[in-house]
């Protein structure tokens, strides 16, 4: 038996730890973490939690531990719902559970729990026949489905003034090279092997939808109104945001992405239209010149 005297939260510690052990309570009670809090094996389980007239302290347990994981699938399938219908509900459980063994829930809120699911993804790489694409599908799918998820509950500029066309066309032309433009906080740039934000599209309308074939994909991702907008990107536009993100001033940026592209003339004659479809869609939020100062626009 325990000693009757241990202290409620020196039991609600190892309660949890049991309980929130991905391999079982059997496995839990027998854990280092949870035999820090008290020193019990499994057959000893039933000093801390008697049985009752049908189940053991185990069984007992077991039910709890069942419900927290289950609980924790449904956050899991909720988050990437796409995924789920692409893979089916027998492989993305599998799926869950063994990256559940290796990033359990370690925040405050379930909202974070499946952000290293795509991680998870890419790094145990899922098995396949030589030449079939479908695990870079699946890696690229959860990757879509996780940025929507962080840019969605992260930072937005709602209600915050923003740069306009009128604003930039203002700036002095000597000016231009020293400027850094500031991107919105939930800006993103994404690059994929296959165009899944259109197969993520078609499923959440309620469509079918073959896998795609494989494509070089650039997006960027951003929350506007609350919504998510995603825009297909050609090489130069993702090389040139990536350098604006980054922080450096146009010059340098226009520099970069020059360096992709294929014709330099028609590069120069799309900036401007470039920049006005930018504003326009509020990818930035201020100007500011190589000395940090912002400008007054």
């Amino acid at each position: 038996m325990i000693d009757q005297r241990i202290d409620l939260t020196v039991v609600q510690r190892w309660m949890q730890t049991v309980l929130m052990h991905p391999a079982g309570v059997e496995t839990g009670v027998a854990s280092e973490a949870a035999r820090a809090w008290i020193d019990v094996t499994p057959d000893q389980a039933e000093s801390v939690v008697e049985p009752s007239h049908s189940l053991s302290g185990l069984e007992r347990l077991a039910i709890y531990n069942r419900a927290y994981f289950a609980r924790l699938l449904e956050c899991l399938r909720d988050s990437y719902r796409v995924l789920f219908e692409a893979i089916g509900e027998e492989a993305f459980d599998d799926f869950a559970i063994n990256y559940l063994q290796g990033f359990p829930s370690r925040s405050y809120t379930l909202n974070d729990l499946g952000k290293h699911f795509p991680d998870y993804l890419r790094q145990s790489r899922l098995q396949a026949d030589a030449g079939e694409t479908w695990p870079d599908f699946v890696i690229d799918l959860a990757t879509l489905e996780s940025l929507y998820n962080a840019v969605f509950d992260g930072p937005g500029v709602e209600n915050q003034p923003l740069v306009s066309s009128e604003s930039l066309a203002a700036i002095p032309p000597e000016s231009w090279p020293h400027v850094r433009l500031i991107p919105v906080p939930c800006l993103k740039l994404l690059a994929l092997h296959f165009p899944v934000h259109e197969y993520y599209s078609a499923i959440r309308r309620g469509l079918d939808a073959d896998y795609p074939e494989p494509s070089e994909t650039l997006l960027a991702v951003l929350r506007r109104d609350y919504q998510i907008r995603r825009y297909e990107l050609t090489r130069p536009q993702f090389e040139l945001l990536a350098a604006i993100i980054r922080g450096e001033n146009l010059e340098s940026a226009l520099a970069l992405a020059a360096d992709s592209a294929v014709d330099l003339d028609s590069f120069a004659a799309d900036l401007n239209i470039w920049f006005r479809n930018w504003t326009a869609e509020e990818f930035f939020l201020d100007v500011a010149d190589a000395g940090q100062s912002k400008f007054d626009v």
